[in-house]
């Protein structure tokens, strides 16, 4: 249908039982889809299942654990056999401090859950996304990755995801000559409780939501989309591509 163009269709979105993540699903559904939410908190999860209805199933995974990984791709290989849209939206932010003040377990957590469990992803469900007609990955990074001067006492956080674009850059370029398009997405600064912990001196009724941002992201989950390998920066509503050093 052409108000649903995603209907029939099986969306899988990480971090989604909150902020961000939960207006992603909503709107996924709302074009059509059934989606996956996934999150590690059990009771958020099922008032989203509950809000959203028979098109959302919620799944507690830690996408830190390969095994809890594994599992959560058997589940969806067994109950709908394919994956169309993949959204790694599951970030957290970290103590914020000085690099060399960082402890061991803080870089790990930042790491794994930024870089590495987005790594997971692809390695468990990039054959569910090519075989699907119309393959679509949005990975959600962050301005504070790409700046020419770095903030100071961001901790691994800047650094995740200055890692989390050559990532995704990098599976864009695998996937160039397929039918599949991936993408990552700067929110900017949005009303959530990440933004929160970012700056917590400022006023969050100044901030766009996630309602606003959801359509943009769920743009790009659309078939109809054809670039790869981009970023597309909400706060200047524009696509734009990366450069190399001058």
């Amino acid at each position: 249908m052409a108000d649903q163009p995603l209907l029939g269709s099986v969306a899988l979105v990480t971090g989604a039982s909150r902020g961000i993540g939960a207006a992603i699903v909503a709107e996924l559904i709302k074009q059509g889809a059934h989606v996956v939410a996934v999150a590690r908190d059990h009771e958020k999860l099922a008032q989203l299942q509950k809000d959203l209805g028979p098109a959302c199933t919620a799944v507690a995974c830690d996408l830190g654990s390969p095994a809890e990984m594994s599992a959560l791709r058997a589940q969806i290989e067994s109950t709908f056999g394919r994956l169309d849209v993949l959204v790694g939206n599951a970030a957290i932010m970290g103590r914020r401090t000085y690099l060399a003040e960082l402890e061991e377990q803080d870089w790990r957590d930042v790491i794994g859950t930024n870089v590495e469990a987005n790594w997971r992803l692809i390695k468990n469900f990039d054959h569910l996304l090519r075989a699907a007609p119309h393959g679509r990955a949005v990975f959600m990074t962050s301005g504070a990755g790409s700046r020419a001067r770095m903030a100071s006492g961001r901790g691994a956080y800047a650094i995740s995801k200055t890692a989390l674009d050559a990532l995704i850059r990098s599976y864009a370029s695998e996937v160039d000559e397929t039918q599949m398009r991936v993408m990552l997405c700067n929110p900017g600064p949005i009303r959530t409780s990440l933004r929160a912990q970012a700056a917590p001196g400022e006023d969050p009724m100044i901030l766009q939501t996630p309602a606003d941002v959801a359509p943009k992201v769920v743009a790009m989950c659309l078939p109809k989309w054809n670039e790869n390998g981009r970023l597309y920066d909400f706060p200047q509503n524009r696509l734009m591509d990366f450069q190399a050093p001058v």
